[in-house]
Protein backbone atom coordinates (compact mmCIF):
# COMPACT_ATOMS: atom_id res chain seq x y z
CA UNK A 1 0.00 0.00 0.00
CA UNK A 2 1.22 3.24 -1.42
CA UNK A 3 -0.62 5.65 0.28
CA UNK A 4 -2.47 6.48 3.72
CA UNK A 5 -5.71 4.89 3.26
CA UNK A 6 -7.51 8.71 3.49
CA UNK A 7 -5.79 9.37 0.44
CA UNK A 8 -7.21 6.48 -1.56
CA UNK A 9 -10.77 8.05 0.17
CA UNK A 10 -9.82 11.35 -0.94
CA UNK A 11 -9.02 10.69 -4.58
CA UNK A 12 -11.71 8.52 -4.72
CA UNK A 13 -14.23 10.75 -3.89
CA UNK A 14 -12.87 13.07 -6.51
CA UNK A 15 -12.85 10.85 -9.43
CA UNK A 16 -16.19 9.29 -8.56
CA UNK A 17 -17.74 12.86 -8.70
CA UNK A 18 -16.32 13.26 -12.03
CA UNK A 19 -17.54 10.07 -13.53
CA UNK A 20 -21.33 11.04 -11.90
CA UNK A 21 -20.75 14.53 -13.38
CA UNK A 22 -19.39 13.05 -16.49
CA UNK A 23 -23.35 10.99 -16.45
CA UNK A 24 -25.23 14.20 -16.05
CA UNK A 25 -23.76 16.22 -18.79
CA UNK A 26 -24.89 13.67 -21.28
CA UNK A 27 -28.12 14.02 -20.26
CA UNK A 28 -28.94 17.68 -19.63
CA UNK A 29 -27.38 20.96 -19.85
CA UNK A 30 -30.09 22.84 -17.40
CA UNK A 31 -27.64 23.53 -14.86
CA UNK A 32 -30.31 23.14 -11.97
CA UNK A 33 -30.69 19.74 -12.57
CA UNK A 34 -27.39 18.89 -13.76
CA UNK A 35 -26.96 19.85 -9.84
CA UNK A 36 -30.06 17.80 -8.92
CA UNK A 37 -28.91 14.93 -10.31
CA UNK A 38 -25.07 15.30 -9.49
CA UNK A 39 -26.50 15.29 -5.41
CA UNK A 40 -28.57 12.54 -5.92
CA UNK A 41 -25.48 10.01 -6.85
CA UNK A 42 -22.62 11.99 -4.70
CA UNK A 43 -24.03 11.65 -1.55
CA UNK A 44 -22.91 9.13 1.27
CA UNK A 45 -26.27 7.59 1.29
CA UNK A 46 -26.20 6.16 -2.40
CA UNK A 47 -22.39 5.42 -1.66
CA UNK A 48 -23.23 3.18 1.14
CA UNK A 49 -26.02 1.52 -1.07
CA UNK A 50 -23.64 1.15 -3.97
CA UNK A 51 -20.91 -0.25 -1.22
CA UNK A 52 -23.33 -3.06 -0.37
CA UNK A 53 -24.20 -4.10 -3.81
CA UNK A 54 -20.52 -4.16 -4.67
CA UNK A 55 -19.36 -6.66 -1.69
CA UNK A 56 -19.73 -9.78 -3.48
CA UNK A 57 -17.48 -8.30 -6.75
CA UNK A 58 -14.53 -7.73 -4.04
CA UNK A 59 -11.18 -9.83 -3.51
CA UNK A 60 -10.07 -9.85 -0.04
CA UNK A 61 -7.46 -7.50 -0.42
CA UNK A 62 -10.34 -5.31 -1.60
CA UNK A 63 -12.42 -6.30 1.45
CA UNK A 64 -9.62 -5.34 3.79
CA UNK A 65 -9.06 -1.76 2.18
CA UNK A 66 -12.91 -1.19 2.46
CA UNK A 67 -12.48 -2.59 6.66
CA UNK A 68 -10.34 -0.43 7.17
CA UNK A 69 -10.97 2.31 5.79
CA UNK A 70 -14.59 2.74 7.61
CA UNK A 71 -12.70 1.93 10.88
CA UNK A 72 -10.35 4.82 10.37
CA UNK A 73 -11.17 7.34 12.98
CA UNK A 74 -13.48 10.13 11.76
CA UNK A 75 -12.23 13.50 10.81
CA UNK A 76 -15.24 15.29 11.44
CA UNK A 77 -16.44 15.72 14.67
CA UNK A 78 -20.50 16.85 13.99
CA UNK A 79 -21.16 14.68 11.46
CA UNK A 80 -24.55 13.41 11.90
CA UNK A 81 -24.40 9.47 11.08
CA UNK A 82 -20.56 8.51 11.82
CA UNK A 83 -21.85 5.40 10.53
CA UNK A 84 -23.02 6.25 7.24
CA UNK A 85 -20.18 8.63 6.68
CA UNK A 86 -17.29 5.92 7.45
CA UNK A 87 -19.06 3.49 5.14
CA UNK A 88 -18.97 6.05 2.21
CA UNK A 89 -15.28 6.88 3.00
CA UNK A 90 -14.43 2.89 2.62
CA UNK A 91 -16.44 3.39 -0.59
CA UNK A 92 -14.45 6.31 -2.02
CA UNK A 93 -10.92 4.27 -0.28
CA UNK A 94 -11.85 1.30 -2.92
CA UNK A 95 -12.60 3.30 -5.75
CA UNK A 96 -9.16 5.45 -5.46
CA UNK A 97 -7.43 2.61 -4.15
CA UNK A 98 -8.33 0.91 -7.70
CA UNK A 99 -8.13 4.24 -9.65
CA UNK A 100 -4.48 4.56 -8.10
CA UNK A 101 -3.06 0.93 -8.65
CA UNK A 102 -5.38 -0.91 -10.85
CA UNK A 103 -7.38 1.36 -13.63
CA UNK A 104 -9.23 -1.54 -15.17
CA UNK A 105 -10.52 -2.77 -12.06
CA UNK A 106 -11.43 0.74 -11.34
CA UNK A 107 -13.21 0.84 -14.93
CA UNK A 108 -14.95 -2.45 -13.88
CA UNK A 109 -16.12 -1.09 -11.01
CA UNK A 110 -17.86 2.15 -12.51
CA UNK A 111 -19.40 -0.38 -15.70
CA UNK A 112 -20.94 -2.30 -12.01
CA UNK A 113 -22.08 1.59 -10.74
CA UNK A 114 -23.69 2.56 -14.00
CA UNK A 115 -26.26 0.33 -13.34
CA UNK A 116 -27.10 1.28 -10.38
CA UNK A 117 -27.10 5.12 -11.77
CA UNK A 118 -30.68 5.37 -12.96
CA UNK A 119 -31.52 9.04 -15.08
Amino acid sequence: EQFHLRAYAHIGDAVYEVFVREKVINITSNSKKMHELTTKYVKAEFQLETLEKLTEFLTDEEKDIVRRARNMPSTTFRRANQSLHRQATAFEALLGYNYMHNKERYREFLDIISTYIVF
